[in-house]
């Protein structure tokens, strides 16, 4: 009621408020008279700035506009403040249901940063080997099976070697301004709804002087519309007692409304004065001097309703002597204290009220509420600054011990109510939620308050925790130090907050204050030690690795028991490739807390990395057992399972995870690479496309979509696709690689070279991009080039057995055959069972003259893969260029049409040598030329062109229709043949 009234006899301002009125009354989108977007509202304390917002705000919602408002009170950090806008938001214009997506993954992410992070687009050595293995499926086309080994192979194990400086996984390992951005985007996105349906969207940021510590960068990147564009009809106010800083808003100050708000004029302050019944001129005259026209002193003198001059004594300080004879004048005792007592906590809702005030202030809360110097939304209200500062003064000099007592009080029941939170949650999981946080920042303030020098050494080591919690948390935690300091005038905790204050506002707010925070000689060795834990964890996620394993090191040494750190270490070593130690390490900690899923989870990973499935998935399933909700177990399962090559297994592990999760892109993107991988395009497809939906920008999950295209055979969308992961992401090297193969599958040979050369520009060691482009080399002819860039392949990773045989294979279309025979024997002596290989091997002896080699290796290939139609051509060309062609007519039939659902090239290259072998009518010349209108490449055309060879030297008619077969090739290129 009080605040009704205090609105309908709302003095001063009246030049203000006309002033925002009439610019909610012009047109936004007008071009000639735009109204105003950005108002900064500035004076000194309680001089009324944020009962002008209030009007403002009234007046806003008069002029069909929805409104939000945050202050200190609200933030720590972008994203509370985002948060507590939209809960605003919501209220009035329905849910904002893109945002909450957002901050869900947001969350995520930043919950992820405690965990081990898959490394995105990486395989084990082991894990190409089995994928090379898989892929090499055979075909009877001459080539394919090489084609078909070198289908990407590494993209399908996601096998980006030493590729991390190029991930996103790096990124995404990190805090700081990413971890604000997806939020904000999805922010501005709802302010484009939402001003689609209303004339206007307001936003107010109260108490800027705090709030801009946090805010202000934000803000500026919002208005250059970093986000997104900032519709027309948004309207930005803010309030707070600084003027704005010139270097930061010198680009924006033309659009800035400066409100300078000065102390109520004379006029003002009598009017006031005798709206609220205070009319004797003596009385009038003295609150005139006495509150030099600030309008909260005015306010809180009328309503203390002064009869005399003597009412209003003017010893001491005017405001202290104000907020006095104010409550003086609250003649209810229970009211009096009331209003005493809730001066000490920082933040008031009826809870703390009662312990605060007592049982003698029951149903006194709403009477509180309304008083003009209790403001706040939510469900927490606090004083005004001015008014709390003087009534916390008057106490702490009135009654140290009641002062000590009361604080004490307060302390303990944020301590129960902590409590109470404490029972449901488990240990790990406390500092996350908010409610806990609030009451344990608050029950340090009091004790701070009630004993400085007894409590500090144990606030400082909550300080030490709050800092492992990121920047925002930190920040909650120095604000209520420095408020203890401030409120006691302790000269130890005044010195404390400064150095804190100044560690918070560097470059390295977490490092600096952990630093800070480990001066402290009287930190127990367990203090010590979570702070180089935090400092190593915090270094690890700024890329320092080798700092942060020596934070680490130092950490486990001030406590050997600590498993966080021991954890912590081993995921700095899994990162660098150290997966012995790593594995080590998360042991020691499973040792020390055998239910720390976190840690079984990591050694697992640590397995997955080093390609030991079977002990990778062992971990992950005991994590799962501990944690059957652990989303990023069952995601590192499931990855383990698909380089195992159990894709089924793999599609319910990452099914499930994201059932648990459905913002968990990262297993989305897993599941959409299972899919790809089990040959289930289409699928695959959608799951990207759901990834995508998430994070637009996520060109991880764009590249693995135009994979899926791309071996779906669908080019042009692979292309566009890679595209777009380029667009966000430039050095992308593996989309780079990608969209170079699907190029090369084009027999887009120069474009595939471009793009694969660029990739490795990014990637020095990139060592399947140096194999893609050697085979786009091969693909054109160049087989210099080819051998070349396998070479360099080889070179970067030995055991690369693909780029060994296709060196091989590259040396034989060149007519090199003893290095053919030895690059094809390496590879077989490292994989006896790659079958492309020893086909080769066969085809180079025989054509080099070799038979007795040759006839011995197919006679081993035959009995080693009896089922193979690679082999079985392989023996009818020994029958055919030995003339025996009549006795094998028959089988030549079978071969070519059994075939299955061959493609347009293997078709044409099935028709022609039916035209060859079987359908001896002189079909030769038609056959000929449908193929040659599919095989653009020199060397794709080099692998057929050498059989036709063999057979044109044959004497019979086979020979000559090889030969005739041969002149048309030669016709078409005359150098296919030629090294």
């Amino acid at each position: 009621m009080i605040r009704q009234r205090a609105k309908a006899r709302f003095v001063g301002r009246r030049a203000q408020l006309t002033l925002f009125t009439e610019n909610l009354a012009k047109d936004p989108f007008s071009e000639e008279a735009p109204a105003d977007f950005l108002f900064h509202v500035r004076g000194v304390g309680g001089v009324g700035k944020s009962t002008l917002l209030r009007q403002w705000q009234e007046a806003a919602r008069r002029a069909d506009a929805i409104t939000a408002v945050v202050d200190e009170n609200d933030v720590h950090g972008v994203q509370q403040a985002l948060v507590e806008l939209v809960r605003q938001l919501e209220a009035q214009g329905g849910p904002c249901k893109e945002f909450g997506k957002a901050v869900e993954q947001s969350r995520r992410e930043q919950a992820a940063q405690a965990e081990p992070l898959p490394v995105e687009g990486e395989a084990s050595v082991s894990s190409r080997v089995m994928t090379q293995a898989a892929l090499g499926a055979t075909s009877l086309i001459p080539g394919a099976g090489f084609v078909t080994a070198m289908a990407n192979p590494e993209a399908a194990a996601q096998g980006l070697d030493r590729l991390r400086s190029a991930s996103r996984s790096r990124s995404q390992r990190r805090g700081g301004r990413g971890d604000e951005a997806g939020p904000s985007r999805a922010f501005v996105t709802e302010l484009e709804r939402l001003c689609r349906r209303q004339r206007w969207v307001v936003l107010f940021f109260d108490t800027w002087e705090q709030t801009a510590h946090y805010l202000d960068s934000w803000l500026l990147r919002l208005l250059d519309e970093e986000f997104g564009p900032v519709p027309a009809n948004v309207v930005i106010v803010l309030a707070g007692r600084d003027e704005l800083a010139e270097r930061d808003w010198a680009p924006l100050r033309a659009h800035v409304v400066d409100v300078p708000l000065e102390v109520f004029t004379e006029a003002e302050t009598r009017a006031l004065l005798t709206s609220r019944g205070v009319t004797e001129p003596a009385v009038v005259e003295a609150v005139l001097q006495l509150s030099m026209g600030l309008p909260l002193l005015v306010e809180l003198l009328s309503l203390a309703r002064p009869n005399t001059v003597e009412d209003l004594d003017s010893g001491g300080d005017f405001a202290d002597m104000a907020v006095e004879r104010f409550v003086q004048w609250i003649t209810d005792p229970k009211k009096r204290e009331a209003v005493r007592a809730c001066a000490l906590p920082l933040q008031l809702n009826e809870d703390v009220f009662g312990a605060a005030a007592g049982p003698n202030a029951e149903g006194l809360w709403e009477w509180l509420c309304g008083q003009p110097f209790v403001s706040g939304r939510g469900d927490y209200k606090h004083y005004h600054a001015v008014v709390r500062a003087s009534l916390v003064h008057q106490q702490r000099a009135h009654s140290p011990q009641g002062w000590a007592s009361a604080h004490t009080r307060l302390a303990e029941a944020h301590a129960t109510w902590r409590g109470a939170i404490e029972e449901r949650l488990p240990e790990a999981e406390r500092w996350e939620e908010a409610e806990w946080r609030r009451h344990r920042a608050d029950e340090t303030y009091h004790r701070l308050c009630a004993y400085p020098g007894t409590y500090l050494t144990a606030a400082l080591e909550q300080l030490v925790h709050a800092a492992g919690q990121g920047v925002a948390v930190l920040r909650q935690w120095i604000e209520a130090f420095e408020q203890a300091a401030r409120d006691t005038t302790d000269p130890t905790l005044l010195s404390w907050a400064g150095r804190l204050r100044s560690a918070l506002t560097g470059d390295d707010p977490v490092l600096g204050c952990l630093g800070v925070l480990l001066s402290h000689g009287g930190l127990s060795a367990d203090g010590r030690s979570w702070a180089s834990t935090y400092r190593g964890r915090h270094l690890y996620l700024c890329d320092r690795e080798e700092e942060a394993l020596a934070e680490l090191d130092r950490a486990i040494a001030l406590n050997t028991r600590n498993a966080t750190a021991w954890s912590q270490r081993g995921e700095v070593h899994r990162w660098l490739g150290h997966y012995d130690r790593a594995t080590a390490d998360f042991t020691t900690a499973i040792d020390i807390d055998p239910t720390r899923a976190w840690a079984l989870a990591g050694r697992g990973e640590s397995h997955r990395l080093a390609g030991r499935y079977d002990q990778a998935i062992a971990d992950l399933t005991a994590a799962l057992d501990i944690d059957p909700t652990y989303a990023w177990a069952l995601c590192a399962r499931g990855m383990s399972h698909r380089q195992a090559g159990h894709y089924d297994l793999a599609v319910a592990d990452l099914t499930d995870a994201i059932e648990h999760d459905p913002t968990f892109t990262r297993a989305r993107l897993e599941l959409g690479n299972a899919l790809r991988q089990a040959g289930h395009y289409d699928r695959a497809v959608a799951e990207y496309t759901a990834a995508i939906e998430y994070d637009p920008t996520h060109a991880w999950a764009l590249a693995g979509r135009g994979e899926a295209h791309q071996q779906a055979g669908r080019y042009d969308q692979a292309i566009a696709d890679l595209t777009a992961a380029l667009d966000i992401d430039p050095a992308h090297a593996w989309a780079l690689a990608s969209r170079g193969h699907t190029h090369h599958q084009a027999d887009r040979h120069d474009q595939a070279i471009a793009d694969l050369t660029a990739a490795i520009g990014i990637a020095p060691d990139y060592s399947w991009a140096f194999g893609a482009r050697g085979e786009a080399h091969r693909a054109a002819g160049d087989y210099d080039q080819a051998v070349a860039d396998f070479t360099a392949a080889l070179e970067h990773d030995p055991t690369y057995i693909w780029a060994l045989s296709t060196r091989g294979h590259t040396h034989h279309q060149a007519g090199h055959y003893d290095q053919a025979v030895a690059d094809l024997t390496a590879a077989l002596d490292i994989d006896p069972t790659r079958a492309w290989a020893l086909a080769t091997r066969i085809q180079v002896h025989r054509q080099a003259g070799r038979r007795e080699e040759a006839r011995r290796d197919l006679d081993r290939a035959v009995e080693a893969h009896p089922e193979d139609d690679s082999f079985t051509f392989e023996r009818l060309m020994f029958e055919a260029v030995e003339g025996r062609l009549q006795s094998s007519a028959e089988q030549w039939s079978q071969l070519l049409s059994s075939q299955v659902d061959p493609t347009d090239a293997e078709a044409r290259f099935l028709n022609l040598f039916r035209s060859l072998f079987v359908e001896t009518e002189n079909r030769v010349p038609e056959a000929t030329e449908e193929l040659l209108a599919v095989y653009q490449g020199r060397g794709d055309l080099a692998d057929l062109f050498s059989y036709v060879v063999e057979l044109s030297a044959l004497p019979d008619e086979l020979g000559d229709r090889a030969r005739q077969c041969r002149d048309l090739f030669m016709e078409h290129d005359p150098d296919v043949g030629r090294p």
